[in-house]
């Protein structure tokens, strides 16, 4: 390869694409290429097919759907390009191993549902249990989201939840008289984190009352809360007048996912929802999510958010760190009055 600088040790780059050069065939039939998140430089040294060019070795996450998906190579290639966000070139290379792979098992190969009570559409999937036709495959077939039962029999969707795959089996469950438990051979997807049942046992009597639940969590964990709190957000509740203050408890604001969890509670209350993302907030921030801007916020604590909320590579969401000063721009943007304390 040869880099646009070449510098020793550990460097890290960020978010990189990798395509095919101009004129080369791969890019003519339309392969866009791949991108490549959290890339650091390990080390680099004279290559053998030139002194003149570089082998360099690198680290770093593939942009897939799913760690399961595969990346596959696009043929008669005869060289490679990387380029930063801004599509500037950093360096070109003859080729390079380790990006494009066959996809990989599902970590999780079977989903059983415990003292299931099927509807109709799971009733025809598990009918078909035996059939191994075409057509008695597509009819196995069983697709749907989770929703979380709560105890006074409403169910919310889980975000990100779903279940699809291709029924194997369905037995009596222990559990009651007329229930059964129904085993899948799931998709590849990812597996919901393990904490995510507690946090929805936490909701199970209903949205909490008891402000920061959620400070005690990891990242993900947090993220989890907030997309529970998405679920169970009432749209129809009209938004808070213009003017309004609120008050943003700061002391748990160690990373961005706590950002979201605690204007949450400030604007909705404790378990409230107002973004889990940047996108997110924008939106929330437009109305219609229990705050009319302009309004006032109070923001206690502010300086643990400024220790942690900092410039540099976001590890967890695999791209550039959502900063403080990132945020107070998006709220001044939206005539938010931001106090910080």
């Amino acid at each position: 390869m040869a880099p646009a600088t070449a510098r020793p040790g550990r460097v890290p780059l960020g978010d990189l694409w990798l395509s095919a050069k101009p004129d080369d065939p791969a890019a003519r039939r339309g392969w866009i290429g791949e991108q490549l998140l959290d890339l650091v430089v390990l080390d680099h040294r004279p290559s053998q097919a030139s002194p003149a060019l570089f082998d360099i070795d690198l680290e770093g996450l593939g942009d897939v759907y799913d760690r399961t998906d595969g990346v596959d190579r696009p043929g008669g290639i005869t060289g490679f390009v990387l380029s930063d966000p801004n599509d500037a070139p950093l360096g070109v290379c003859a080729d390079l191993t380790g990006v494009f792979r066959e996809p990989t098992e599902p970590p999780i190969p079977h989903v059983t549902l415990v003292g299931c009570r099927p509807e109709p559409p799971l009733l025809t999937a598990i009918a078909a249990a035996h059939q191994t036709t075409k057509a008695g495959l597509r009819r196995r077939r069983v697709s749907a989201e989770v929703g979380a039962v709560a105890a006074d029999g409403s169910a919310v969707p889980l975000v990100d939840g779903i279940v699809s795959g291709t029924l194997l089996s369905s037995v009596p469950s222990r559990l009651d008289t007329g229930l059964i438990d129904v085993t899948i051979a799931i998709d590849a997807r990812e597996p919901r984190p393990a904490g995510t049942r507690g946090i929805l046992d936490v909701w199970f009597t209903g949205r909490p009352t008891e402000r920061n639940l959620w400070a005690h969590y990891d990242r993900t964990l947090r993220d989890v809360w907030a997309g529970v709190a998405l679920g169970h957000h009432r749209r129809e509740a009209p938004d808070r007048q213009p003017g309004t203050v609120f008050h943003l408890d700061g002391r748990f604001v160690t990373d961005i996912e706590g950002f979201y969890c605690a204007i949450g509670e400030a604007i909705n209350g404790p378990g409230g929802y107002f973004g889990r993302s940047l996108g997110a907030l924008d939106d929330c921030l437009s109305g219609k999510w229990g705050a009319e801007t302009p309004f006032r916020l109070v923001w206690h604590n502010s300086p643990v958010a400024r220790h942690h909320l900092v410039t540099g590579q976001d590890h967890f969401r695999h791209g550039p760190s959502t900063t403080l000063d990132t945020l107070l721009e998006l709220l001044t943007a939206h005539h938010v009055d931001v106090e910080l304390r």
